[in-house]
């Protein structure tokens, strides 16, 4: 029976790799037919080139122009030590501007403009914090102070009795 049982057991390991061989075989065959299916699709569409009109030539080539006539001194301009971010930001926008240009660029306005009103939000909230501060502070001051007031009247209260 031992023997038997040896011979059932190696039959029963010999099916089952032969059903994961076969199991693995239909995996991959999965695989490849959802590639090629991918591949299919993917080569059946078509991208239509974008057309570019003659007014988007001319405005990109007048851009391309601007860009082109900046010197070595305006596009690696020497900062001062010393100097602030702002105030390089607006040495860039006052050559900027001094140019001819199609459209106005507004961008380090709008940056300097939303610095400056995060500044005057921060000061505000740092004034407000400083009166509330303060106000606490005097609070407290009146509570110790009541505090000191009850304590006087119950030593007295206290002696009195005595």
């Amino acid at each position: 029976e031992e023997d038997l049982l040896g011979d059932v057991c190696r039959e029963v390991v010999e099916k089952w790799s032969q059903a994961q061989v076969v199991e693995a075989k239909e995996e991959r065959e999965d695989e490849v037919q959802a590639i090629a299916s991918m591949m299919e699709k993917q080569a059946r569409i078509v991208v239509k080139p974008r057309e570019v009109s003659q007014e988007e030539r001319q405005r990109k080539a007048a851009l391309l122009a601007q860009y082109a006539n900046v010197t070595d001194e305006e596009e690696y301009p020497c900062p001062d030590p010393i100097e602030s971010h702002e105030d390089v930001l607006l040495r860039i926008l006052a050559a900027l501007n001094s140019q001819p240009a199609l459209f106005r660029n507004t961008n380090v306005e709008d940056v300097l403009n939303a610095r400056k009103l995060e500044r005057e939000l921060l000061r505000d909230e740092f004034q407000k914090k400083k009166e509330q501060d303060k106000l606490q502070r005097e609070k407290d001051k009146l509570a110790k102070q009541e505090r000191k007031e009850k304590e006087k009247k119950r030593t007295q209260k206290g002696e009195r009795k005595r």
